[in-house]
């Protein structure tokens, strides 16, 4: 990678951010010593630090967020523009890029009929929760309550959506949890808890135990990442979400897909789950929604469950009595509505199914290679690369030893990802989420610092 002079003397920034600034999943002893990383400027699939280094970009803004790239000058110039105008109204009016984007936004998702804007995939999620608590009270005395979410999968950070998340390490001394979330188990085949030739089938049964443990008539929703994000980048096996789908109505239990990481093309469709034929009655995303170029989140749901909240005008507490103040912020649809155009004008779509095969593939050789490598899995532009000590006993390898590898790829100016602060023993998956503009050079820029970075650090 080239190193660029900085065209400013951070110096004042960096050490206002050592002293200020209280950084995300940051362990700050080390900044007693070592300045903190600033990003400064970002184009395409690259961005520069304080010190004028440049950095090929494979997570995405480092948490799977930045899907159409760096420096979008028609993405803030439709910001600024719609904040000039009007920047704010409460969300219980409209504006006209809500309207319009929720709009383009349904047309995109077969089934699915209203939008609820939030500024957060967190938020969004526990807007969820309260949907289905509140129908549950409003229709089956408060017993249809509980909510099933899965082992490893992730859905936020707030005091509920931690407890509806099955990661111990993010929820660990956070207690005591809201109550009535109940975990199923994972469905990770490479970590098989069943010996079983329809490993997907399998999965989802399990899950139909713990209804039947529980009962159906106290659970009201089952939650879960269509494709699980931090707990490991772990795609279905084959035949999971159908026969999930199956056994969500046969109870009369509504399906809640979080797909804050996986919507809006990172697998190469508008929306993870429409690669499996499903269909959800509530979705919920974030992340890629505007790129990171403004906060904005949403939970979409069917006719039928809005229905649910409007068949009493003369009740006045049976409508959906919620707020979020940054709902009504103009600046996230309008983000949103450029984000989506680039997208279909540019082809994203098609390109994250090509540019995905080509990383899986270069992963697949890396695998042939490096016996670090214990399997590979992912869907588009979302692929997951699990290291292990002993690929006979898929010990998994030593935290340690997964940092060294990004601190690797990071010297070689490539930064990619990897579980952490997730399954006890088991942040051993490196992830790797390029935008959405990924060319073959950058796919084979990435996946070439990683083999040199797994020979530096396994042998």
């Amino acid at each position: 990678m080239n190193q660029v002079a900085p065209v400013n003397d951070f110096q004042d920034t960096v050490s206002a951010d050592r002293a200020h600034v209280w950084h995300h999943l940051t362990q700050h002893k080390i900044h007693e010593k070592v300045d903190p990383r600033i990003m400064v400027e970002g184009k395409g699939m690259r961005v520069w630090d304080a010190n004028g280094r440049e950095h090929l970009d494979g997570v995405s803004g480092g948490v799977w967020t930045v899907n159409v790239g760096y420096g979008r000058a028609d993405i803030g110039q439709a910001i600024a523009d719609q904040v000039t105008k009007m920047n704010f109204f409460a969300q219980n009016n409209g504006s006209v890029p809500g309207a319009l984007f929720a709009k383009k936004l349904i047309e995109r998702m077969p089934g699915m009929s209203r939008v609820y804007y939030v500024n957060s995939g967190s938020e969004a999620n526990e807007k969820a929760f309260k949907m289905v608590r509140q129908i549950a009270q409003k229709r089956y005395g408060g017993k249809k309550h509980k909510i099933l979410y899965r082992e490893r999968d992730y859905h936020g950070s707030t005091i509920s959506t931690i407890s509806a998340g099955g990661q111990f390490e993010r929820n660990a001394h956070y207690g005591p949890y809201t109550p009535g979330f109940v975990e199923v188990p994972h469905c990770l085949e490479y970590r098989a808890q069943w010996d079983v030739e329809d490993y997907g089938l399998r999965a989802a049964d399990a899950i139909e135990e713990v209804i039947l443990r529980e009962g159906p008539d106290t659970v009201g929703a089952l939650c879960l990442e269509t494709v699980t994000a931090g707990g490991g980048v772990i795609t279905p096996p084959e035949g999971y979400w159908p026969r999930v789908q199956e056994i969500c109505r046969k109870y009369d239990i509504l399906l809640h897909l979080d797909e804050v990481v996986c919507g809006i093309g990172r697998t190469g469709k508008w929306f993870g789950y429409q690669h499996y034929g499903i269909q959800p009655d509530l979705v919920t995303m974030a992340k890629g929604v505007a790129s990171g170029y403004a906060a904005i989140a949403c939970l979409v749901t069917t006719e039928a469950v809005f229905d649910m909240f409007k068949d009493d005008a003369s009740d006045p507490m049976s409508f959906f009595r919620d707020i979020s103040t940054y709902g009504g912020c103009t600046a996230g649809p309008a983000a949103a509505l450029e984000n989506m155009r680039i997208i279909e004008e540019e082809g994203l779509l098609e390109n994250t199914l090509a540019m995905g095969e080509r990383l899986m593939g270069n992963l697949r050789e890396l695998q042939e290679r490096h016996a670090a490598i214990g399997d590979v899995r992912g869907l588009g532009l979302f692929c997951g690369a699990e290291l292990v000590a002993d690929r006979e006993t898929k010990e998994p390898a030593p935290e340690a030893k997964v940092q060294a590898v990004i601190a690797e790829c990071m010297a070689q100016g490539v930064i990619i990802g990897a579980t952490a602060r997730a399954i006890p023993g088991f942040n051993n998956t490196l992830c790797l989420a390029p935008a959405l503009i990924a060319t073959a050079d950058d796919i084979d820029a990435i996946t070439a610092a990683i083999d040199v970075a797994l020979t530096r650090v396994f042998g």
